[in-house]
C-alpha cells in the first residue's frame, strides 16, 4: 500500500494492563515503516518511572521511545504529552509535554484531567500532521468504568479524536475469552461501538485449538477477530514499559563469570539501564528484593536510578543492604550508583522543599564525599564523554545538585561540561549521574573486562534493531495490517 493521502490512525487498548500493547504498537510502527508510511506512535497519558530524554528537551515514557525508534524517527514530547512518574503509593510527579508540573496525588490527578486534554489534543493533531498514520496506545485497562469520567487515556481520548479501537486481550494470564467478553458488557453503548476488532496476544501451542474461542469472542462482541499472536520470546530483548518487567524471572546462565547484584528499589527508575548487561553471556545480573540479601559473591553492587531517593534510601536500610554492602566493599567488591544510586552513596541528602516528601536532611550512605541537595529543576540532557578514558554516550535525567571533596575524583568528563559524578579514595566506589552508559558497547567491553570477564563483542543496538525487525516480521505474519488500514480508514464514514 502506498502513502495514505490523509492521516490515519489506530488505537491499541487493553483488557488490563501489560498485556503488550506497548510491544504491539512499536512492531505494528516498524512493519508499516517498512512498507514506506511514515508513522508516528503516541499514548496520551504513560505512567512509568522508566523515561527517556529527547531531542528537544523534555521526556517521555521509554516505550514511547522505543516505538519512535521502530518508527525511524526522534522521539518527541508530543508522543507521550502526559506522563505520571510515581513518587509513593498514592502520588506522582506530572510530566506534561516533557516538563515537570508539580506532583499530585491519584484522586487530586483526577481534576486535573480535563485540563490536561487540552495538551493530549494538542500534541494529537502536531502528529497527525506529519503522518501518514498515527498508532495509538492506551493505558491500563479499557474497561476501567470507575475512571471513564475525564478520561484522557482510553475511551475518553479515543472518543474526543474520533479514533478507531483495536482491544487487546493477553490469553498467557488467562481468562482472555472472559476479559474481552467483560469489556464488551461493562462498556457503555457509544464506547464500545468504538472498538473495531480484537487481538489474543501471547498465545502458546497450536493455535487450531483456540479457533473457536476467537469464534465465541466476536460472537458474544460483535467485534472482528484480527489476530491470534503467539507468544513473541524476544519481546526481553527490548527495553521494558515498566516495573512489571522486572518480576519475570531471569534466564539463566551456567558460563556467565562475572555477577552484578542490584536491589529493587521499591521506586526504581530508568532500570534499563540494567538491559545492556543482561544481554551478555560473561554476566549474571542478580536482581535482589526485598527480603532477600545482596550476594556475598558478587563482583559489583549497583545501585539503580529512584524516583524518591531519600523514601528508596530508607528502604535500602531496612531491608540491611546497608551492612550487606559494607561487606560487600570489606571483601573488595566494587559499588556504582547511577543517579538516584548516586545520591544515595553520598554523606547526605537535602531536601529543603520537600519535593521527596517532608523537608528535611538524612544521612547518605557515607561511600562518597559528596552531599546532595534536592531541588525542583530536573536536568535533562544528552551527554557525550569518557569514562575510565573511555568514551561513551548517554543521558542525564534528575533532580538535585551534588557536590564535594569526592567530585575532585571525577567518575567522567563530560564533553562541552567537565568533570561528572565522584569515586572513592580507593577507587572502588563511583557514582554518576549519566544513564545509559551500558547501552554504550564501548563502556560496556571496558566495564566486562575491569570485573574479569572478557568483552563479548556483542552489539547491543544492532541486537535492538535486529529485534525490532523480527517482532514486526512476526505481527506481519498474525495480523493482516492491510485489514489495520481498512479500519483506520472506513471508521469515521462507518460512524457519520
Amino acid at each position: 500500500m502506498t502513502a495514505a493521502r490523509s492521516p490515519l490512525a489506530l488505537m491499541f487498548q487493553g483488557t488490563g494492563s501489560d498485556v503488550g500493547k506497548s510491544l504491539i504498537v512499536a512492531g505494528l510502527a516498524r512493519a508499516f515503516t517498512r512498507r514506506g508510511l511514515i508513522v508516528r506512535p503516541f499514548k496520551p497519558q504513560n505512567m512509568s518511572n522508566n523515561a527517556a530524554v529527547t531531542p528537544d528537551g523534555g521526556e517521555i515514557g521509554r516505550a514511547q521511545a522505543l516505538q519512535a525508534r521502530a518508527a525511524r524517527v526522534a522521539p518527541s514530547v508530543h508522543m507521550n504529552p502526559v506522563l505520571l512518574k510515581p513518587q509513593s503509593e498514592i502520588g506522582a510527579q506530572v510530566i506534561v509535554q516533557g516538563r515537570a508540573q508539580g506532583t499530585a496525588k491519584a484522586a487530586d490527578y483526577q481534576t486535573l484531567k480535563p485540563a490536561l486534554m487540552a495538551a493530549v489534543l494538542d500534541s494529537y493533531e502536531r502528529l497527525r500532521h506529519e503522518a501518514d498514520l498515527v498508532l495509538v496506545e492506551g493505558a491500563g485497562s479499557a474497561s476501567e468504568i470507575n475512571l471513564r469520567a475525564n478520561d484522557i487515556a482510553n475511551m475518553g481520548f479515543a472518543r474526543a479524536a474520533q479514533v478507531p479501537v483495536i482491544l487487546i486481550g493477553d490469553i498467557d494470564r488467562g481468562g482472555v475469552i472472559a476479559s474481552l467478553v467483560g469489556t464488551k458488557a461493562v462498556l457503555p453503548e457509544d464506547d464500545a461501538a468504538m472498538i473495531s476488532g480484537f487481538l489474543v496476544n501471547r498465545f502458546r501451542g497450536d493455535p487450531a485449538l483456540f479457533a473457536a474461542g476467537m469464534e465465541a469472542i466476536a460472537a458474544r462482541t460483535g467485534w472482528e477477530a484480527l489476530g491470534l499472536i503467539p507468544f513473541f520470546t524476544d519481546a526481553r530483548r527490548l527495553p521494558a514499559e515498566d516495573a512489571l518487567a522486572l518480576d519475570a524471572a531471569a534466564l539463566p546462565k551456567p558460563g556467565a563469570r562475572v555477577k552484578i547484584a542490584v536491589p529493587l528499589l521499591p521506586r526504581i527508575a530508568n532500570f534499563d539501564d540494567l538491559d545492556p548487561l543482561e544481554a551478555e553471556p560473561g554476566i549474571e545480573v542478580v536482581r535482589v528484593r526485598p527480603g532477600t540479601p545482596l550476594p556475598a559473591d558478587a563482583a559489583l553492587v549497583l545501585l539503580p536510578g529512584s524516583k524518591s531517593t531519600i523514601p528508596d534510601l530508607q528502604d535500602f536500610r531496612r531491608e540491611g543492604w546497608d551492612i550487606d554492602l559494607f561487606a560487600h566493599i570489606r571483601r573488595g567488591g566494587r559499588v556504582l550508583g547511577l543517579c538516584g544510586g548516586y545520591q544515595m552513596l553520598g554523606r547526605s541528602l537535602s531536601d529543603p522543599d520537600g519535593i521527596e516528601g517532608p523537608p528535611g536532611t538524612v544521612a547518605g550512605l557515607g561511600l562518597l564525599e559528596v552531599d546532595t541537595v534536592l531541588s525542583g529543576e530536573k536536568r535533562l540532557v544528552a551527554v557525550t564523554g569518557t569514562a575510565g578514558g573511555v568514551p561513551f554516550s548517554g543521558y542525564e535525567m534528575h533532580m538535585g545538585v551534588t557536590e564535594g571533596p569526592g567530585r575532585a575524583r571525577s567518575f567522567a568528563q563530560i564533553d562541552g561540561a567537565g568533570p561528572e559524578g565522584a569515586v572513592s579514595g580507593d577507587g572502588r566506589v563511583m557514582g554518576t549521574y549519566a544513564h545509559g552508559l551500558f547501552a554504550d558497547d564501548r563502556q560496556r567491553a571496558h566495564w566486562l573486562t575491569t570485573l574479569g570477564a572478557p568483552p563479548s563483542g556483542l552489539d547491543y543496538e544492532a541486537g535492538v534493531e535486529a529485534t525490532l525487525d523480527a517482532l514486526a516480521a512476526h505481527l506481519e505474519r498474525h495480523i493482516d495490517l492491510d485489514r489495520l488500514l481498512d479500519i483506520a480508514t472506513t471508521f469515521p464514514h462507518a460512524r457519520a
